[in-house]
């Protein structure tokens, strides 16, 4: 697993502009990183540039072409003919040359692993919001990829599943150790989850802060009561504040 490195990239398009502004990153592998801006900044197309789905027009994104990438969409994009097992299984069956059998048990443990062992038969229109979201979930970890891409995920979930699926997030990432990028517009969000923080501006994105989060590993329901949480909600909104771009 290596480092991610983002070298004078920027992005543009014909019909809108400019989306991303030069810029230089460095993500150590295994890091969990949040990147944080107002919707529509940029930062979404950067993410998508790091998987390799969009080409920078100019400069360059570094990383072990090797290392296996997982992208976890806003919207869950299941296949509606197919069982719950049977889209976790889905990635296995283009990328993996073990048996059908085998498949389903990885798929099945990975389904147990995001609390969903009870549901490999039913069909998606059988589940709730919160429930495709875990389906998609099992499907990015079932490769057991190196470097996990989340866009807003848990943006049009309820509170109470949102705040479940952050903490599930949190220890599969201390489980596997993988590189985890999760983008949000939601400084609460980013605050609970990452190791680091990089806020963006307005578009077209430029980084505005680079920050270490201050929180230890176990973060649970109690961290989101505590003045320390409070305190880092807060640092993060002077940085938007702060920002001349952000409206």
């Amino acid at each position: 697993m290596s480092d991610i490195r983002i070298e004078k990239v920027d992005k543009s398009f014909e019909k809108t502009g400019e989306v991303v502004r030069p810029l230089d990153l460095e993500i150590p592998a295994g890091q969990f990183v949040a990147f944080l801006g107002p919707s529509g900044c940029g930062k979404s197309t950067l993410l998508r540039m790091i998987a390799g789905l969009e080409r920078p027009t100019h400069g360059r994104i570094q990383r072990d072409e090797s290392d296996r990438i997982s992208f976890v969409f806003q919207e869950p994009q299941l296949l509606p003919w197919r069982t719950v097992l049977e889209n976790v299984r889905l990635p296995l069956e283009l990328v993996d040359e073990r048996s059908t059998q085998e498949r389903n048990e990885l798929s099945r443990q990975a389904l147990i692993r995001v609390g969903l062992g009870e549901a490999l038969d039913k069909m998606p229109r059988q589940l709730s919001g919160g429930m495709k979201m875990r389906v998609s979930l099992a499907r990015a970890l079932v490769t057991e990829p190196r470097i996990l891409l989340l866009d807003e995920p848990f943006g049009a979930l309820d509170e109470v599943t949102r705040y479940r699926l952050q903490e599930d997030l949190r220890s599969f990432w201390q489980a596997f150790r993988m590189t985890v990028i999760f983008v949000t517009h939601s400084m609460s969000e980013a605050a609970f989850l990452a190791e680091r923080q990089i806020v963006f501006s307005g578009r077209p994105a430029r980084v505005v802060a680079d920050r270490q989060s201050p929180l230890g590993i176990q973060r649970g329901d109690a961290l989101r009561l505590s003045p320390e949480f409070a305190g880092e909600v807060r640092e993060l909104q002077q940085k938007f504040r702060s920002n001349e771009e952000y409206p």
